[in-house]
């Protein structure tokens, strides 16, 4: 069953993110699937903040990881969408992290759909210009392939 929520601001989004990391549990996995400039970082910096992360949050296109250990639990973000083959991600140990005790949260996680864990959370962020440059519709589903 999805949960859909609309969005019209930066900061409503931000808003979201921030209850995500709010009520995170460890070993939680998150994908954030959307167009470029639809609003992951701004969501991903929102769910940092609610895992109590104060410095700042990027997207880490050129790293594909950036990990937060200053928070409430570990903060393991992931941008994927500069990996050329899937196995670059066993140079990254992924598994460590997407079965760790921290938040995993996946950017472009359409790219490595095989590597995924059996259950995660799965959010969508889709624009539509024609209802206004600052709206946001996100789409929750719990996604379990077991």
């Amino acid at each position: 069953m999805s949960t859909i929520l609309v969005t019209y601001s930066a900061e409503e989004t931000f808003a979201f993110g921030k209850r995500i990391g709010e009520t995170a549990e460890p070993g939680s996995v998150y994908t954030l699937i959307g167009d470029l400039g639809v609003g992951k970082t701004v969501l991903t910096q929102g769910v940092a903040a609610g895992l109590g992360i104060e410095g700042p949050v990027n997207s880490p296109t050129f790293t594909i990881l950036q990990v937060y250990d200053e928070g409430r639990i570990p903060f393991y973000h992931f941008d994927v969408y500069r990996i050329g083959d899937v196995s670059e991600m066993d140079e990254i140990g992924y598994e460590d992290y997407f079965y760790g005790q921290g938040l995993c949260f996946i950017e472009w996680a359409n790219l490595i759909e095989e590597i995924l864990p059996e259950k995660y959370m799965e959010i969508r962020i889709e624009k539509d210009l024609k209802k206004g440059t600052d709206y946001r519709r996100i789409t929750l589903d719990t996604i379990d392939n077991r």
